[in-house]
């Protein structure tokens, strides 16, 4: 890990073609790529992170409204996981530090840091809890996972990482060839622009976005969407959370945690609208 190694992986515990609708919905660039049996990762084209709050890696001044790197990602893997039925970890890591966050529906993330050095910065109970919401071996996964918190003068941050990536390996996650952990963000992206099944995500518009996640309702990609009071429900409760988890964001000057709210208010909205549409005019299915 160089003082330039700045660099993000969204994993996702689904198929590409589940993850492309809630992706557009974060409004940023990424490629999506197939990341072994049941999951997919995402790798940003952007860097809209900096660090220790005032410049990027190399002096550079930084963007207006740029965050640190944990941060940007820990809010794009909430606004993926929160309206979708499968967790996302998020992987992260700058020339100070490194680590993970988990994020798994409505549930309050979870993650772990190391220093540069591969010293442990977090509670190790935060592993056990990744380990039961991943569905990891409550035996030997876990053991592993506890492994990777205890001092080891042999392990950097990067190796850290993948000590955990060689956990998930036994869960099914299979990284493409050059997507590391300490790669800067640009290698990242050009690795992942070569990949022959990579796809590019974009924000195409409320209208297109809309359609989008129509039809991934319409397919069952989303989860396991109903009609009925348990679907307005479900609908009611993203719209309660999502306008202030946006306004929140928007204080904080946070993008992801904005995207994170406005993907909960536009699934909670199209899920009335669903239930609506086939509720009274699509039969009685679901019900």
């Amino acid at each position: 890990m160089t003082a330039t190694s700045v660099g993000a992986l969204l994993l996702c515990r689904a198929d590409p073609v589940t993850v492309r609708p809630v992706a557009r919905l974060l409004q940023e660039r990424m490629l999506l790529v197939p990341a072994g049996d049941g999951w997919s990762v995402l790798v940003p084209e952007g860097k809209p992170w900096r660090k220790d709050g005032h410049e990027n890696h190399g002096g550079r001044p930084a963007e207006a409204g740029a965050e640190p790197v944990d941060r940007v990602v820990g809010g794009w893997a909430a606004a993926l996981a929160v309206g979708s039925a499968w967790p996302v970890l998020a992987l992260w890591w700058d020339g100070d530090r490194a680590g993970y966050t988990l994020a798994s529906g409505f549930r309050r993330p979870v993650g772990y840091i190391w220093l540069a050095d591969g010293t442990p910065a977090a509670e190790e109970e935060a592993m056990r809890t990744s380990a039961a919401r991943l569905g990891l071996d409550p035996v030997m996964d876990v053991q592993a996972l506890e492994a990777l918190t205890r001092a080891d003068p042999e392990a950097d941050a990067d190796a850290r990482l993948r000590g955990l990536l060689a956990v998930l390996a036994r869960a099914g996650v299979d990284l493409p060839p050059g997507l590391s952990p300490g790669e800067p963000a640009d290698r990242l992206r050009s690795v992942a622009g070569i990949h022959p099944e990579a796809e590019q995500i974009e924000w195409a518009g409320w209208r297109d976005a809309v359609r989008v996640e129509l039809d991934a309702v319409e397919s069952g990609s989303l989860g396991p969407w109903v009609l009925g009071p348990r679907a307005r429900a479900v609908a009611a409760a993203q719209v309660v959370a999502g306008v202030p988890l946006a306004l929140w964001g928007a204080r904080r000057r946070s993008g992801g945690w904005i995207a994170a709210g406005l993907v909960l208010l536009v699934q909670g909205l199209l899920g009335f609208a669903y239930d609506r549409l086939r509720g009274t005019g699509g039969g009685n299915a679901g019900r």
